[in-house]
């Protein structure tokens, strides 16, 4: 569980440093918008970012399609933010917090734990292209 959130810790950490330099160097105006830059870029590469993670079971009985990701993967954070609202269409399953849905990708992506893996009524999609995806989960139900 902790390292999920060590990428976001370390964004914080490093932004109240620079922002502590920044205010002890007089430039109040700098410190601000350095410490917001930060804290923005905790949040992005934080698990708020996602959807809630639904274990990979109950994932599997909605029959919704499922996009299998993992915190501090770049591939999955573009992915959610071009899906933009479309990403509700689908279950989100966090890996790191779900073996089976660890063993469920590395059953399509050939033994390897490769994310964004997408699981749609077609197939198994490793790393799709987000606007591809876009397109399939607007026929999804919400």
């Amino acid at each position: 569980m902790i390292r999920i959130w060590l990428m976001p810790l370390a964004f914080v950490a490093c932004g109240a440093a620079v922002a502590a330099k920044q205010a002890a160097d007089g430039s109040v105006t700098g410190a601000v918008v350095l410490g917001l830059a930060f804290l923005a870029l905790a949040v992005v590469f934080s698990p708020l970012s996602f959807p809630r993670h639904v274990p990979a079971a109950v994932a599997q009985a909605a029959g919704r399609p499922i996009v299998y990701w993992r915190p501090g993967c770049q591939y999955c954070l573009r992915l959610r933010l071009r899906l933009l609202g479309r990403a509700r269409h689908a279950s989100w399953v966090n890996i790191w917090r779900d073996p089976d849905g660890a063993a469920a990708v590395r059953q399509v992506a050939g033994g390897n734990e490769t994310v964004p893996t997408v699981i749609l009524p077609d197939g198994a999609h490793v790393n799709p292209d987000p606007a591809w995806l876009r397109t399939q989960l607007a026929h999804a139900p919400a």
